[in-house]
Parts: structure tokens; sequence; C-alpha cells
């Protein structure tokens, strides 16, 4: 039996002291606020969970629609050499602009 990475002698040790520390009249009242301080944090945790997945399906289907909605058209990337034609077409005029104020 491992609890929260305690085995069974650190558990009865653990125990040991506390009935020592608190008594045999504390120690059931003190298991009892402790065990609802734990489920409460369970149900806390819970219901973090269901919001976050609830908002992950929002999410998720909002962007479903709009891809239905709007499809985005996808055009192919150009080549490496319509890169440089293209790259090269806009340096000339400039440099020709460049040479022209030069003269």
């Amino acid at each position: 039996m491992n609890v929260f990475g305690i085995g069974l002698p650190e558990m009865a040790l653990i125990m040991v002291v506390a009935l020592l520390i608190f008594g045999p009249k504390k120690l059931p009242e003190i298991g009892k606020s402790m065990g609802k301080a734990i489920r409460s944090f369970q149900d806390a945790s819970k219901e973090f969970e269901d919001e976050f997945k609830r908002e992950a399906e929002q999410i998720e289907t909002a962007v479903k629609t709009t891809a239905e909605i709007e499809p985005k058209q996808i055009t192919p990337a150009p080549s490496e050499a319509e890169n440089i034609a293209q790259t090269s077409s806009i340096q000339e005029p400039e440099s020709q602009a460049i040479t022209s104020k030069a003269n």
C-alpha cells in the first residue's frame, strides 16, 4: 500500500504521532475535516476539468464552423526560379532609377 509516496510503516508512525499530539478525542474530528477538505478539492478539480473541456469543445466547434463557412484558398508556393525572377525584376527598376539620378 503506497499513498502519496508514503508506505504502511510511515503511515503508522504518522498516526501514532498524531494520536500522541492530538489525543483520541480530537483525532476523529481532524480526520473528518481533512476528508471534507480533500473532497472539496477533488470537486473543484473536477469542475475545473469539465469547464476546460467544455471551452475546448466550443473553440473546436467555432474553428470547424469558420473553416466550413470560409474555406481557405491555398495557392501553390512559387518555385525557387520564380522567386529569383520576381526579386530581380523588383530590384532592376530601382537600380535604374538610382543610375538615372546619378547622371
